[in-house]
Formats: C-alpha cells, structure tokens, sequence
C-alpha cells in the first residue's frame, strides 16, 4: 500500500505546502460533502477514483508523517479498483449507482469486512478474517460506498477517555490539539473524518464512543434507538448497549448515511422492529425552524462541579441559538432522582459476547477470552480490564448482574418518560462532554464524559452536533440532543436547525490543503 500512496503522490505532484484550498477534479476536497461529491461527478468534473487518490494522499501526507494523528490501522488495498469500477458504471449509465455512489468511508476496526481483517484494535485477533461484512458495512456498500480505510479504536472498545491499543501502537491523537485525546474508542474514525482523510466514517457506541469522539472533533455523531440499526458482525462489547453510526462533519452527510443503514436485519432480532418504526426518508427532517418544539436542559448533568467554565458558556449560548430558532428552552427541567436512576444499570457481558463473535469467524486466532489473556499481545492498560471481565459467569439472561441491570434500566426510562411528561418537552440537552479533551496520558484532571447518562442505559437516541469552541477556540465542544424512543426525526431536526443557524465546524489547522 505504501507504493500505491507514493505513486499517487508522485502522478498528481502533490506536496504538502499549506494552501487555502485542495482542489481535487472540479471541487474543494477540504470539508467535501456527499452533496457536493455528487453533484460534480454528475457533471463529470470528479471521478471516484480522484476523490480516492486525494484522500490516499492526505493520509501519507499527515496520518503516520507530519502531524502524525496514527488514526488508521489498515489502508484497504483494493480501493482504486473499487473506485474505478463505480466511475465505469457511472459512465456506463449516465446515474449513480446508490444514495453512497464513490464516497469513501473510514470504518472503525470492530466492524466486519470480509476482504480485510477486523481486529478490534487488538493484536491478539490480528489477521482475522469474516466470512461477511457486518450489516452495516454490506449496506452502506450496496448503496455504492467505498471502504478507503479501517480506523483505529481503544482496545476491544474498552475505553471512553482515550484511543490506544495493541494492535496499532501508539495513541491516535486529536487533530485539533496533537497532545489531547480523541476521546473514546471511535477515536480513530473521529480523528481521520475531522482531518478530512475520508468524506464520512462509521463508529460505535457503546458507552459514549460515537459521541465522544464526535464532540471532541467538531464533529455530528448519531446513536439511534437501541433496535433500530443493525448490530450484526460488530464486534460486541455489550451486546444489549452496542450500537454503530455515523460519524460525519456535517447533520446532513451523517442523515445521508442514516437513511441508508436504519431498517429490520433478520440476523439481529432487536432490530425487529426497526422497519415500521423508521421513517421513511430521515432527509425530510432537515428543517431550519424549531416553532413550537420544547427542549429541557438537564442542569443535573451540566452543571456538575468538575464543568469547565467555558463549556458552560457555549452551553448556555446555545440556549439562546435555540429560542432564535423558534423553540421553547425549559432551564428548570428536572429528572427526579437521576443518580439513582442511573446506578446499578448494565451487564458486564464481555466475555460472552466476545466468545459468541468468536464462534462466527472461520479460522479465529482466538477463541475464548482466557487465550486473549494469555496471548501476551493485549496493551498494558487493558489487560486489567480483560482479567476483570473474565469473572462473567452465565449469560446475560440467567447472569444476577444482567438481571438486577435490565430491571434498574426500564425504571431509568420510566423516570426519564416521566420527566419529560411533566415538563412536556420534545427532546432534552446537555454538554455532550463537560470538560475539553485531556491531555493525552493525563488520567487524573476530570474526564467530563456525560454521554454515558440517559443515552446507553435507557436505549434512547441521542446525537452530538458542534457546539463551538473553548481554550482561545481551539479545542471542540458538542452538544447532545436525546429523545424517546424511535425520536430521531425530532433529534435530527434540532441538531440541523442550530448546525445551519451556527455553523460551528471548523477543519483542524494541523491537516491543512495540500496544493499542487
């Protein structure tokens, strides 16, 4: 792969000398949207194969040199071949060949791909092959996108704070602060779609690692309602809380990808009922006016002692955004008696699902998490965590744990409903983190981390839009917007209303336009 890049590099004569803008055919590469990529290949100006070679250049040019972001563990090799068939069947056609036509995606390294290994960041399962793609990567696929890379990720998607692990090593590293985190285990999508490496990623949610990556990037991240996206062929963590989604630089390129891999999957049963409650095309929620929406602000969450400062004021700024917008901001909402609701919640299933997965590759280098254990070949700071979940005994339906966790998660939803109910608001708000992304290594000063509230244990959507910026407006926040169940039309709504009346995303200065 490394000669394919210099080749590249070599035919198009591109150096990096910090130009104001990237042309690649006939459009802006830097900040690129699916529309704009579309639009010019129509009209013949850009061809897939172009827009592929533009972003292989900017990966060699920054991800491993130059500012080093180490944000992409396996460049895929048959990418230009991939993109040089899409160009012959628009040709061939006159139309292009789904919603994702020549769009190359960045993918999280726990998601299946059958012609390249998925490791989960981890060197223990290097080399490990599917037999087929996750759902959501068969999807996004047939609707014509390219697979340009596999990203890095916090081993097994263990962490929320930091992107490190075995399998690429090194941390992956924040392009808009080369010593601060990217957040958590989506770090490396993150890192790599706000660089502008690729147009768009995929990531997954756990905890908060679409969310918190997203926010920490200037980035939109969509966790949907548990049930209505696909979990097939992503390497589990939890199997009850997982989720995959869009991570893109703006709402509507991430609703693009939305509409595509939302839907019923007949290999995952809580996706049952995704197809009737989907709506029919999420592109029709991309509206400017919030008239007559109410939005709670969950103080509970916000306005914690450890917040910085200057997050509470792009908070509170964005309070005002959203009045101008037309909607009504309730400052009182209250949830009673949160950090009950929220305690004892989950089941530490690890070692069950990660065995199940297991169980499903061909030729595994690992079948059970006691080999992964004792293969020597897991980071430092996650062997712990590794020893730790090897004391799951049972499985999620007969575990105590899991059992006490479900019931406390449907009491958490009962609680939210009802507080919602009361002040009768459509969706509610909170800094998505309270505090900027940390240095990298810096474990002790507070993470900020809010996205692991209502969002993961009650199965509710949520979604990060760019809130602005903190530290001299250098450093991204995000503000989450969360909502019932199967409310993602109001989500998307108010995140695309206060993006466009905003206009908050920046691209990082360290990955600036490479000229000719």
């Amino acid at each position: 792969m490394r000669k394919i890049l210099i080749a590249v590099a070599l035919v198009g004569l591109f150096l990096p000398v910090g130009a104001a803008t990237q042309m690649v055919g006939g459009v802006e590469l830097i900040e690129l949207t699916i529309a704009e990529a579309h639009s010019a290949m129509l009209t013949g100006t850009l061809t897939s194969r172009q827009l592929v070679e533009a972003y292989l250049t900017r990966i060699d040019a920054y991800d491993k040199r130059g500012p080093s972001f180490n944000s992409l563990i396996l460049i895929n090799p048959r990418v230009l071949a991939r993109a040089d068939s899409l160009d012959a069947a628009l040709r061939r056609t006159g139309s292009l060949t789904g919603p994702l036509h020549g769009i190359p995606f960045i993918v999280k390294d726990n998601f299946n791909t059958h012609d390249m290994p998925t490791t989960g960041g981890s060197a223990s399962l290097e080399g490990s092959m599917a037999a087929t793609d996750a759902y959501q990567v068969r999807k996004i696929r047939e609707a014509g996108a390219i697979i340009l890379a596999k990203s890095n990720l916090a081993e097994f998607a263990f962490t929320a704070l930091e992107t490190v692990g075995s399998m690429l090593p090194g941390w992956t590293f924040n392009p808009y602060a080369l010593n601060r985190v990217t957040a958590g285990s989506s770090g490396g999508t993150a890192a790599a779609v706000a660089a502008n490496l690729g147009l768009i990623g995929l990531g997954s949610d756990t905890g908060n690692s679409i969310r918190g990556p997203s926010s920490h990037q200037a980035l939109v991240g969509i966790r949907s309602t548990q049930g209505l996206t696909s979990r097939n062929g992503i390497m589990p963590l939890f199997a009850h809380r997982d989720i995959g989604g869009p991570m893109a630089r703006t709402v509507e390129d991430a609703v693009r990808v939305f509409d595509v891999i939302a839907g019923s999957d007949p290999n995952d049963a809580v996706t049952v009922e995704a197809d009737v409650r989907r709506a029919e095309s999420y592109m029709d929620f991309l509206v400017e006016d919030l008239t007559g929406l109410r939005i709670g602000v969950v103080g509970q969450i916000a306005y914690k002692a450890s917040a910085d400062p200057e997050i509470i004021v792009r908070f509170m700024e964005a309070f005002r955004d959203l009045r101008a917008l037309g909607a009504t901001v309730v400052e009182d909402f209250y949830i009673e008696d949160l950090d009950g609701l929220r305690s004892g919640t989950g089941c530490s299933s690890f070692r069950y699902d990660i065995e199940n997965y297991l169980a499903t590759i061909p030729d595994p280098p690992m079948h059970t998490l006691k080999e992964i254990s004792e293969s020597g070949k897991v980071y430092r700071t996650v062997l712990p965590t590794v020893m730790r979940f090897l004391e799951f005994e049972g499985t999620p339906e007969t575990n105590e744990q899991c059992i006490r966790g479900r019931a406390q998660e449907e009491r958490f939803r009962e609680g939210l409903r009802a507080a919602m109910a009361k002040y009768n608001v459509d969706a509610i708000i909170y800094p998505s983190w309270g505090n900027p992304p940390r240095l990298v290594g810096d474990m002790t000063t507070p993470h900020g981390d809010n996205s692991q509230y209502p969002a993961p244990p009650t199965g509710f959507p949520a979604l990060t839009v760019p809130m602005g910026f903190v530290r001299g407006e250098s450093l991204p926040a995000g503000l989450q917007v969360l909502g019932d169940a199967w409310s993602e039309p109001v989500l998307i709504r108010i995140a695309y209303a206060y993006e466009q009346a905003t206009r908050h995303r920046k691209p990082p200065s360290t990955a600036p336009a490479i000229g000719r």
